[in-house]
Formats: structure tokens, C-alpha cells, sequence
């Protein structure tokens, strides 16, 4: 079984078996947003084995009428997912993180960002338009 994903539209193929060997790079660096929905939220709590309530109280952030997951910062300018754990540098709840965690890094911004995404991921590399490298 292939461990490299590919997408229609990205020029790049990501080889799952290589965040093996990286450091959580993709749950840490700059601040930013790890958007849940109503259904996510409702799974996580579940998975935690705590109510909605205080799912929504301790984990998350109301940004105007959505939600993302809180980040704690653990030096100027670099943050990390609430979840993320830097004793094993993986995430604690992987098999009920949200879509924007498991779409990773097939995201409409590195479409055309492909040279940043292969510097911030060692998984990713770069294919041919038309042509598949494997």
C-alpha cells in the first residue's frame, strides 16, 4: 500500500510515512486558526470523554461566529496546537482531529505556495505538471 498522496491541481505528492521522522512542524509555528465545526467538536469532546460545555470552555476560541482550537505559545512567534504533545511531537487527538488537520497540506493557499510548503514539510515533494514522479 502506497503511503504518498496525491491530489488533482497540486504539483506535489505527500509521503505520510515521512512525519515519522518530522517534529509536529505542521501543529507549530506562527499563531493562526484550527478551524473545528459543530460535528468535529461534538467528536473531540467525545474522544476527551468531557461535555460540549466544557470542550468549548477549555479547548476552544469564538472567532465572531466560528470556533478553533487554542494554541499555547511557546516562545515569541511560535505556538502550538493545544493538542500537540512535545513529548512524543504528535497530536493526542489524531483520530478525531479536524478536517483542516486531515486535508493537510492539500489547502487551497499551497496551491500556489509550493516552495514554502516544501521548506515547512520534509514529506512533500515537488511533481511535473503532467508528469508523476514517484
Amino acid at each position: 500500500m502506497s503511503t504518498i498522496r496525491e491530489k488533482d491541481g497540486f504539483d506535489f505528492t505527500f509521503d505520510e510515512l515521512k512525519c515519522g521522522e518530522c517534529d509536529g512542524l505542521c501543529c507549530i509555528g506562527e499563531s493562526g486558526f484550527i478551524w473545528v465545526n459543530s460535528g468535529e467538536m461534538r467528536e473531540i469532546a467525545k474522544f476527551l470523554q468531557i461535555d460540549l460545555a466544557e470542550f468549548k470552555e477549555e479547548y476552544l476560541k469564538k472567532i465572531n461566529y466560528k470556533y478553533s482550537i487554542k494554541e499555547r505559545r511557546v516562545s515569541q512567534d511560535n505556538y502550538e496546537c493545544l493538542f500537540f504533545d512535545r513529548e512524543i511531537r504528535g497530536c493526542t487527538i489524531y483520530d478525531v482531529r479536524p478536517k483542516q488537520c486531515r486535508t493537510y497540506p492539500f489547502w487551497e493557499y499551497f496551491k500556489n505556495n509550493t516552495d514554502e510548503l516544501m521548506r515547512e514539510c520534509i514529506a512533500i515533494s515537488k511533481i511535473k505538471k503532467g508528469k508523476k514522479d514517484e
